[in-house]
């Protein structure tokens, strides 16, 4: 019989159980309904897409288009006032479900990450510290360092676009401000996520639904875990390192 994999230090004290896109197995993704059950299954963590409407105001949801009879219209072209009402507002997700979680936002669109910051910093300033941008494109992010007031930022990719390696690309991160790396859990292995750590990065893994993935990435000391399915991800957390908290 194999011995159990030790588990490896996280940088984070408490590593972040994050209900992608309000844990999209349990209630309509991007909904209030989806938030607030993921919050109360357990989740440390909510993440979401966010668009910016014509009028400026930052919204929550996936493919960033709104369907009508047989047409579709982007959500960056129109105004919240003409968006259907299942499709929140990122100060009616603070408003209805407080801000003691951490937020991962996907930054859609064309400059969207002031906006988000700007409604953060009015509606729950103490929110800004557990706020996490991501973006493909990590550059994207450099002009937001000015703006952060404690909020972090975040490089989403695939192990197999880093051409110049993951410890070149962490080294630059480092350099230039960024906070977090995340990856698929396809990506990640204890000695990458040590790599990371040892330039004070934090290690994010996406699409964990399953027990069996969830165990052994908490055990290398993964920062921060996506799932659909929140009890699960719960269940598997509790059993790795006990009640998650903030």
């Amino acid at each position: 019989m194999l011995a159990m994999q030790q588990r490896l230090p996280s940088l984070l004290a408490h590593p972040i159980a994050f209900a992608h896109r309000g844990g999209k197995a349990h209630a309509p993704e991007n909904t209030i309904a989806a938030f607030t059950l993921g919050l109360k299954l357990g989740a440390t963590g909510l993440e979401s897409d966010v668009w910016v409407t014509s009028d400026g105001v930052p919204v929550l949801d996936h493919d960033g288009f709104v369907r009508h009879r047989l047409s579709k219209r982007r959500i960056t072209e129109m105004r919240r006032s003409q968006l259907p009402s299942f499709i929140p507002t990122l100060a009616e997700l603070i408003e209805q479900c407080g801000s003691q979680f951490h937020l991962s936002l996907d930054l859609k669109g064309d400059n969207s990450g002031l906006p988000v910051l700007n409604v953060v910093r009015d509606v729950a300033p103490q929110l800004l510290p557990r706020l996490w941008l991501c973006h493909p494109v990590w550059q994207t992010l450099l002009p937001l360092r000015a703006h952060l007031d404690g909020a972090k930022l975040v490089d989403s990719t695939r192990l197999t676009r880093i051409k110049e390696g993951p410890e070149r690309r962490a080294a630059s991160l480092a350099h230039e401000g960024i906070h977090a790396l995340n990856m698929h859990h396809t990506d990640w292995n204890g000695g990458l996520v040590s790599l990371v750590h040892r330039f004070g990065l934090c290690a994010i893994a996406w699409d964990l639904q399953y027990e069996h993935v969830l165990r052994p990435i908490l055990r290398m000391g993964i920062d921060g875990v996506h799932s659909d399915w929140v009890d699960r991800m719960i269940d598997a957390y509790r059993a790795e390192l006990g009640a998650p908290l903030l």
